[in-house]
């Protein structure tokens, strides 16, 4: 019979402490249950009492083989204590543990995680670092995009099935998605947010409400000052604040498009990015008392942080190798 693979059952093991009462060799026992002779040697090295090799007992080794393989199963994720601090210093300023896992070996040459052990690693041995990630849940859900935009009578409004492919598939560089973020309720301020397609670069502005007059000045405030290859157009929703948007056209020699009414997922890109900036401003969070340094860093940290559609790369390296120069 040739030899087996797998795990001892509970009968090989009393086999063995018969087999080794009576006096018979490791490599005999080997033989007659068709293993290996390193198994059975294996087995009595570690499953044995410490003191005694001649006393093994069935029971006593199974119940130690059990343990050890819980043990197994159950290690500690991030070993190393440089790979930790990498991982909770990330983690600390926004990145998720998939960008963490597709940046490491980039900023750690030969260190490698996946981004399942750190969600393992927060989960089973650091709970407090839960806050750090984006849904901040105590059980991981399948994330919910979209939000439904308004109606409103654009003047000379181009739809965005008129738009290029080269724009649609993100080859050509300079052509942005543009949102407000409304504050609560109470609150008339608002976030101009504009997001460049194929870096992901964004830019926002605080503004003291959500009129057209305030977003336009804040979309060419921010695009004013970029190259000329950097300015190619803006994709907007339907909202009243974007009836504007063919003097912004004028003065940055630049082009508009819309998206068909409710279908707010056509420029799904600036919905995104808006969800990333609701972790550090969640919904219902009154953005007058914000100051500028704020949303200046968030704006940074966002620009900074490695992308996964962009191969782990930043959007600020993107922009920059893309012909765009970093505002001031």
């Amino acid at each position: 019979m040739g030899n087996r693979y797998g795990h001892l059952s509970v009968q090989e093991r009393e086999e063995i402490a018969i087999m080794r009462a009576m006096g018979l060799s490791k490599r005999d026992i080997a033989r007659v249950l068709g293993r290996n002779h390193s198994t059975i040697i294996r087995e009595l090295d570690r499953n044995s009492p410490p003191v005694n090799e001649s006393c093994y007992r069935p029971s006593r080794a199974h119940e130690r083989c059990i343990r050890r393989r819980k043990a197994a199963y159950s290690r500690q994720k991030l070993k190393t204590p440089a790979v930790r601090e990498y991982v909770e210093k990330h983690l600390s300023i926004g990145w998720s543990p998939e960008q963490i896992s597709g940046r490491i070996s980039m900023d750690m040459p030969g260190s490698r995680i996946s981004h399942e052990a750190i969600y393992q690693y927060i989960y089973n041995y650091a709970p407090e670092l839960i806050g750090c990630l984006a849904r901040k849940h105590r059980k991981r859900r399948k994330k919910i995009y979209g939000r439904k935009p308004q109606r409103s009578n654009i003047p000379n409004r181009v739809s965005i099935e008129e738009r290029s492919e080269l724009v649609n598939k993100r080859i050509r560089f300079g052509h942005w998605e543009s949102d407000s973020m409304m504050a609560a309720k109470i609150d008339k301020t608002c976030l101009n947010v504009i997001a460049e397609r194929k870096s992901r670069f964004v830019q926002i502005t605080k503004m003291n409400d959500g009129t057209s007059r305030s977003t336009r000045k804040a979309i060419k405030d921010k695009l004013l000052a970029l190259p000329r290859c950097a300015l190619r157009s803006i994709t907007y929703d339907n909202g009243h604040e974007n009836v504007e948007h063919e003097i912004i056209n004028r003065d940055l020699k630049i082009k508009s498009y819309f998206c068909n009414p409710y279908r707010s997922w056509e420029k799904g890109m600036i919905e995104n990015t808006i969800g990333l900036i609701r972790r550090f401003i969640p919904k219902g969070t009154e953005i007058y008392p914000l100051q500028n340094r704020f949303i200046e860093k968030i704006e940074f940290l966002l620009n900074n942080r490695p992308r996964k559609c962009l191969a782990y790369r930043t959007p600020a390296e993107i922009f920059i190798k893309s012909g765009g120069a970093l505002p001031p």
